[in-house]
């Protein structure tokens, strides 16, 4: 019997035995390889959900995974035992947001990894075939795991279209916000001023590209000399992100809200934002940006393995959301090995 991780409620991860289900027809098994903790991931060990997606019963997170194949894929060119990734969305198809091109929007979306589908914090799981994405071989478990959230930045930079040397704020350099300013730096984006409460994440944006990296936005404030910038991106866990990406923003700027706030609310006063005038989008997961995605790591515009700080076995996991919840300093990303074939 195999084991995995499972949130029961909110601050309650706990490893347990775990019967794998019978696979359907379209499926394949993979031998997971490794899984990221992402932000929301953590948001359902905080709150015990994210808006109307609430923990009814114990439920195995893990949606940003990889792993190998136990079978042959001929209709894939695909041999058992490769390195694969996975797109963990699998959308309708055919309502109005299927064909208009935003999947990541469908309302009828099955995700792994998000209640009540499980997900791959454990040590095999069944997945549907058209949902494999293959990747280069000698990308390694880790840089096929960091494609889910490498294509979460590459939307958000696809909505904010930036213009070629174009100023950009970016709120909050955890693992989305610090691929946000690779992805930017790939597409030609100009000065990148960053803020962070925690000094290794400004540290790391620094090294990654940001022109400046401050504590706050009163930092953005000070370097603009009050005016702000044409285009914000906020990339928060924070309440307050919205309010801080409105204050960085510039008038008549633009601003993409990327990340998703504690308690699933915002703290706004409206007039700063409606007397600047601003464009205000919301992004949330991603279309079809996987091909990008595996180019940006091939050609190494995009460093994934400098955002991974800290690397648990499953039997870990549950320190690992513990530390993370407390925010502990030194902590970017977080990936889990459900075996130790992974962490060769």
């Amino acid at each position: 019997m195999s084991h995995a991780v499972f949130l029961h409620a909110a601050g309650d991860a706990r490893v347990a035995p775990f019967n794998l289900r019978e696979g359907a027809d379209g499926e394949t098994l993979l031998d997971v390889a490794a899984v990221g903790l992402c932000g929301s991931d953590l948001h359902y060990y905080k709150d015990g959900g994210i808006g109307s997606a609430r923990i009814a019963a114990p439920f195995v997170p893990g949606h940003e995974f990889s792993g190998w194949l136990t079978e042959d894929l001929p209709e894939l060119g695909l041999a058992r035992g490769m390195l694969v990734a996975v797109d963990p969305n699998r959308a309708c198809g055919h309502c109005e947001h299927c064909r208009n091109g935003h999947p990541n929007l469908c309302p009828e979306v099955v995700f792994i990894g998000a209640p009540p589908h499980h997900g791959a914090m454990t040590e095999r799981i069944w997945v549907p075939k058209s949902q494999i994405v293959p990747v280069p071989q000698h990308f390694s478990a880790s840089d096929a795991v960091m494609l889910e959230p490498l294509g979460v930045a590459i939307h958000a930079v696809d909505l904010a279209k930036p213009q070629l040397l174009e100023r950009v704020a970016l709120v909050g350099c955890g693992p989305i916000g610090l691929l946000i300013l690779q992805v930017l730096g790939a597409v030609g984006a100009g000065e990148i001023l960053a803020c962070d409460p925690q000094s290794h994440r400004r540290a790391q944006a620094l090294k990654l590209g940001a022109s400046k990296a401050g504590e706050s936005v009163a930092d953005i404030a000070e370097w603009t000399k009050g005016e702000g910038l044409p285009l914000v991106i906020e990339a928060t866990n924070a309440p307050v992100g919205f309010r801080d990406a409105v204050r960085a923003a510039r008038i008549g700027g633009r601003v993409v809200l990327v990340g998703i706030p504690d308690g699933d609310a915002y703290v706004l006063p409206a007039s700063e934002a409606r007397r600047r005038g601003l464009t205000i989008k919301f992004s949330r997961r991603m279309g079809h940006v996987y091909p990008r995605a595996i180019e940006l790591v091939a050609t190494g515009k995009v460093d994934v393995e400098a955002i991974i700080s800290h690397r648990f076995p499953l039997e870990d996991a549950p320190e690992a959301f513990r530390r993370h919840a407390a925010d502990e300093p030194g902590l970017v990303k977080s990936l889990i090995y459900p075996s130790r074939r992974g962490l060769a």
